[in-house]
């Protein structure tokens, strides 16, 4: 009777452990937010058109791709953060797809628009840029698991990088500008864009902080003014595209090691200060 009694308080014992750990597992949502990941994956397609344009060896419509995609990738997390569809599926996705767009296409593009004369120069260029953008895409991933979602952004964003290359070609392909020079500044001019080549590499995988733009909800409302000046702005964007694309990506680039200089004299400045004398007291 006792082991008849043991043997019932064991099997109720499992059973409850049983329902708890059905309990405890996470419900996992079988479906997938379709807006933001239909705009990743538009971002998707005009990297993998920009890829297939350099290889063919039409820069212009490549370069343009990578600043659509880099339109999409700007909408896709829009619009998953008006419509409160953030996912972990959907952060995974934007990772691969922006590898795709933002580190492999920009690599094709410059190597086969200025850098494949060079040999092992121009290829260690965009293998290292290519490496770095999936660095940084990886090290973002983590810090939003750990932190979830932050004000401003840790070393360069690939779309920035990925923008710096290919406004650089669209501009260049669309004045001709290589035809402009002379031959004797063909050789400099690859090896300066080698060089940017490493420097966007080296911004993508540092600390350097830059801004993210994405709570601007409460900071954007100015006066008539700024409509303005915002209409002005519209317009001479639609009149000179492929400067004013070169010269915004390039002041984004710019900012985050002005800023970083600027906070480090800040920092320096108050290291170096005096601390007050105390008064006597009697």
């Amino acid at each position: 009777m006792q082991d008849q009694f043991k043997d019932k308080i064991r099997t109720k014992l499992e059973r409850g452990r049983r329902r708890r750990k059905r309990r405890r597992r996470p419900h996992l949502k079988r479906g997938i937010y379709l807006l933001p990941n239909l705009f990743t994956t538009g971002s998707l397609f005009a990297g993998f058109y920009a890829i297939i344009a350099a290889i063919q060896m039409d820069f212009w419509w490549a370069s343009l791709a990578i600043l659509v995609s880099i339109v999409f990738d700007g909408l896709d997390g829009a619009v998953a953060r008006l419509t409160k569809s953030s996912s972990p599926f959907g952060i995974q996705y934007d990772s691969l797809c922006d590898f795709a767009a933002f580190g492999i296409a920009p690599a094709i593009l410059i190597y086969n628009w200025a850098l494949a004369p060079f040999g092992r120069i121009g290829w260690l260029a965009v293998f290292i840029f290519a490496a770095c953008s999936a660095l940084r895409l990886a090290r973002f991933n983590a810090f939003t698991q750990t932190l979830g979602p932050t004000a401003d952004f840790r070393g360069l964003p690939t779309p920035a990088a990925a923008g710096m290359i290919a406004s650089w070609v669209f501009l260049a392909e669309h004045y001709e500008l290589g035809r402009l020079a002379p031959d004797t500044l063909q050789g400099p001019s690859s090896y300066l864009l080698a060089i940017m080549a490493y420097t966007l590499a080296f911004l993508m995988v540092s600390t350097v902080r830059y801004t993210s733009f994405k709570d601007l909800g409460g900071r954007l409302q100015r006066p008539f003014r700024v409509l303005v000046g915002a209409v002005l702005a519209l317009f001479v964007a639609a009149a000179v595209p492929q400067v004013v694309a070169f010269v915004v990506i390039s002041a984004y680039t710019v900012s985050g090691p002005l800023l970083h200089l600027r906070r480090a004299r800040r920092l320096g400045k108050t290291a170096a200060a005096p601390e007050p004398l105390e008064a006597d007291s009697g």
